[in-house]
């Protein structure tokens, strides 16, 4: 089973420190920035393809886990 560990990188020596897809230089906040600014998830995969699909559906799964479980243990459970 893939963890957050497995998705998401956090590296002093890549952008600072920024949480980045895993294996890319493509921080997180650019997939909920061009989510939020109305760009689809397919153009997005289309402006950075060192990010597969299945990177940003997790991605995007567990922000739906953090931001909608109503118990502590499923929280963490998401963020391991």
């Amino acid at each position: 089973m893939e963890t957050i560990k497995d998705i998401i990188t956090i590296d002093n020596e890549v952008l600072g420190g920024q949480p980045v897809f895993k294996g890319t230089r493509v921080t997180i906040e650019t997939l909920f920035s061009h989510l939020e600014a109305g760009v689809s998830l397919n153009e997005f995969l289309e402006d950075f393809p060192t990010v597969s699909k299945e990177q940003a559906v997790k991605v995007l799964d567990i922000a739906e886990k953090l931001t909608t479980s109503k118990n502590i243990a499923d929280l963490y459970k998401a963020a391991a």
